[in-house]
């Protein structure tokens, strides 16, 4: 019982430090908890969805992806492309910003349809769990599971506490100018790592 506590334990810590790392699922996250906008929908779709990662990752799908690095290469290209087209989208935010109107916020499903993107569109998602955890969860042999779910407690807890955590800003995103920030540094992120993904994947 020792043992399992202390490989999910590790898996957390593990977790935890992959996913803090700005990005553009966690840009996506912090912009939709401060609007207030379908937090739950995207923070189960952003938990879900690496709890499945992270599972295929200690099953030892990571094998298989390296084996066909083709599909790799076609989600950076699609991926960068949606990356680089949501940062000029922030960017032009940015430059046309406007106070926080909860009732302008997206649709519901278009916000379902852009966190699915922005997080399966995303190789570094798949470099972060499927491979790189489910890398370090092999090392712990039987115990990888127990690693594994500690990895997906991480993400669970992150995107709730990011999502849900985003509205204690709500005063401060009253100001226009606030959002010009925020849009741009999202812009920015978004733009960068697009750029980064189409490179890497020609």
């Amino acid at each position: 019982m020792r043992d399992l506590l202390l490989a999910a334990v590790a898996g957390f810590g593990t977790g935890l430090s992959l996913i803090m790392a700005i990005g553009a699922q966690n840009a996506f996250v912090l912009r939709q908890g401060i609007r207030r906008n379908a937090v739950l929908a995207v923070v189960v779709i952003c938990a879900a969805s690496d709890a499945v990662l992270i599972a295929l990752g200690v099953g030892g799908v990571g094998a298989l992806v390296l084996a066909f690095p083709a599909v790799l290469t076609v989600v950076g290209f699609a991926g960068g492309a949606f990356l680089l087209c949501y940062g000029f989208l922030a960017a032009r935010r940015a430059l046309r910003p406007s106070a926080m109107h909860l009732d302008n916020a997206p649709a519901a499903n278009r916000v379902v349809l852009t966190c699915l993107a922005l997080t399966w569109l995303n190789p570094h998602v798949y470099l972060d769990t499927v491979l790189l955890l489910g890398t370090v969860a092999a090392h712990r042999g039987d115990l990888r599971w127990a690693f594994g779910a500690g990895a997906a407690l991480a993400s669970l807890c992150w995107f709730t506490a990011l999502g849900f955590g985003a509205r204690l800003l709500t005063g401060v995103f009253a100001r226009p100018s606030s959002w010009r920030v925020l849009d741009g540094l999202v812009a920015a992120t978004m733009v960068t790592i697009g750029v980064t993904l189409v490179a890497g994947a020609g």
